[in-house]
């Protein structure tokens, strides 16, 4: 039986999201019914489709019978966590070929990568690409050649970009394919000390950079818990990719034998043609509450309270911040993985990894079971982890117990008994506070606000030593509408040294933190944003501004309903082609509705 609380969560989510949810089931069924099959498309469309393929391959897809598998890849080697994806197309064709079925590369997707853009002005753009990359899906998929899908996909905005264009193709089998960590390089509190002393001017930029080349260093994800590991955990606790693959290294027999299995998995449930193996299927109501509630678990990034909202609605779910608050205040933080912690995901992989997570919350009825996944009905199916005996794949329990409990912990033993997210609202607004990175004696703050017009402003001030105070920093016109709502880590190395040094320091924005904001308090995505007039826009320095994490307040203690919102020129924005994006900034949604323009 599962928590009579998070039953209540789940069924107001059911009822909220009744007439999409069930035009969304409709869209799909009818599909499934009238354009499944390639028997729809004419001889010459299949003769351009398989022009390429070599003979063999051919003569397969010509045939109704042979699942053709679509490839949606994010591949590109300026991201390391995507170079790992390069060769996948020859090797996941063979795989197909070995098991009677065909591959095919439907179409690409573009990747940016946060940490190439961070501070930089092509940050502006990283939020949208999320739904260009939801296009791009169904662009590719649109070819109506496929049976069944492999996304390709593993960071920041890919993964659910790729999800919200597989859920208008629902109708089918498909699944995510991980392409695993890179191997543990300095250790993470290294690498903050690194970043903090560059920031007071300790050491130079090359002292820096090789800092930040000790740390990313070879083909993989990032092995810190931000986004893109987010990402691989949820798509772990949703059912869509194999269990225990998130986090095996790319490179080793393991991965390729994952890679080869789930090719399996697909084809045969592609060449079955049932809805019960359908992604649309998988992605229900109590996925989304599961999806929820692993982030909270484990301390994931607060970019999946922007996501995890735009993914829901592609399935016709509607879930809000109320709904991760709720939840928080009954999911325990089970995982200490840096930025919560020392520990990298390699680490927590060895502690125990997803399938620990998984299975201590399910025996405390902290998760639901009876939910699809690629394996079949039931979360249970997903309580195994993938080793190698005599050079072939089999499946044994997953761990019983944490094998490192400075990194993972069981449900009655938790690192702190509320989730690692919090919403908090007020006079301002409603935000988004990451509590799990934050100590206790820090998540309360009252303080004099410092308004900044960008993130440059405050590091400049900080150099010019005027920031040695309690205060709260404000960075209004942050948001999706104003410029895309950029990330702002830019700040978190500043802000972390005026709280080592005893000052009392926070932030307030309506801009993004995402995975990787650090020890400080920050209410992030506040909504309404200053571009739509929201109150943050009135706030004038010096203000003095409530922050409390515990209780989920956010004000100004200053009344500032006589002031009129302050406004920000908003002059034809160009640079590295951002004024091809002015449609998408004037159409993009709220941060709490998954700031999206599709």
């Amino acid at each position: 039986m599962i928590h009579p609380q998070i039953q209540a969560v789940t069924e107001r989510i059911i009822a909220r999201s009744a007439t999409s949810r069930e035009l969304y089931l409709m869209q799909m069924q009818e599909q499934f019914e009238t354009t499944y099959t390639r028997s729809k498309l004419h001889c010459g469309n299949q003769a351009h489709a398989f022009a390429g393929c070599n003979s063999t391959d051919k003569q397969m897809i010509a045939g109704e019978s042979t699942p053709n598998i679509g490839l949606v890849t994010a591949y590109n080697d300026m991201l390391s966590a995507h170079k790992t994806y390069e060769n996948y197309p020859d090797m996941l064709r063979a795989y197909a070929n070995k098991y009677n079925a065909t591959v095919q590369v439907a179409g690409g997707v573009p990747a940016m990568c946060d940490g190439v853009t961070q501070g930089q002005i092509g940050m502006e753009l990283s939020l949208f690409s999320r739904d260009i990359i939801g296009l791009s899906t169904v662009l590719a998929l649109s070819h109506n050649m496929f049976d069944g899908a492999l996304c390709l996909g593993i960071c920041d905005k890919i993964v659910p970009g790729l999800l919200i264009g597989s859920l208008k193709f629902g109708f089918l089998p498909i699944a995510f394919v991980p392409g695993g960590p890179m191997e543990t390089g300095i250790s993470n509190d290294e690498k903050a000390k690194i970043r903090q002393d560059y920031a007071e001017g300790k050491i130079d930029r090359a002292a820096l950079l090789k800092g930040e080349s000790d740390s990313y260093h070879s083909p993989g994800t990032c092995t810190f818990y931000g986004t893109a590991n987010s990402n691989q955990m949820l798509m772990e606790i949703m059912g869509l990719q194999l269990p225990g693959s998130s986090f095996v290294n790319p490179g080793t027999k393991l991965r390729d034998l994952l890679n080869e299995e789930i090719v399996r998995l697909i084809g045969e449930q592609s060449r079955k043609k049932s809805m019960d193996h359908s992604l649309a299927s998988i992605v229900s109501e109590k996925t989304i509450v599961n999806a929820i509630i692993g982030l909270l678990a484990t301390g994931g990034s607060t970019n999946h309270t922007i996501h995890l909202i735009a993914i829901a609605r592609a399935a016709g779910i509607l879930i809000n911040w109320e709904d991760f608050s709720d939840l928080s205040k009954l999911i325990p933080l089970l995982a200490k993985v840096y930025p919560n912690g020392a520990a990298d995901v390699n680490h927590f992989h060895a502690a125990g990894g997803v399938g620990y997570v998984m299975r201590t919350l399910l025996e405390n009825n902290l998760l639901h079971e009876d939910v699809n996944t690629i394996l079949g009905f039931g979360l249970n199916h997903f309580l195994i982890e993938p080793k190698i005996k005599d050079g072939q794949l089999i499946w044994e329990e997953s761990a019983k117990q944490s094998m490192n409990d400075s990194i993972l912990r069981d449900v009655q033993h938790p690192f702190q008994l509320e989730g690692g997210i919090k919403m908090v609202s007020g006079n301002i607004g409603r935000a988004i506070v990451k509590t799990s990175t934050v100590a206790e004696d820090h998540l309360v703050i009252q303080a004099p606000a410092i308004v900044f017009n960008e993130q440059e402003d405050l590091i400049v001030a900080f150099k010019n030593d005027e920031l040695n105070k309690d205060f709260i920093a404000v960075l209004p016109f942050q948001g999706p509408k104003q410029n895309g709502m950029p990330e702002l880590h830019q700040l978190t190395p500043t802000l972390t040294i005026l709280q080592k040094r005893g000052f009392k320091v926070a932030l307030v924005t309506d801009g993004r933190m995402s995975g990787a904001s650090g020890k400080v308090p920050a209410a992030i995505h506040i909504t309404p944003e200053a571009r739509d007039g929201g109150w943050i826009s009135r706030i004038q320095t010096g203000d003095l501004l409530e922050l409390n994490a515990v209780d989920g307040k956010l004000n100004c203690l200053v009344d500032l309903s006589a002031r009129n919102a302050r406004t920000k020129s908003n002059e034809l924005v160009f640079g590295l082609g951002r004024e091809l994006f002015a449609n998408m900034r004037i159409n993009v949604s709220s941060s709490e509705e998954g700031a999206s323009f599709i």
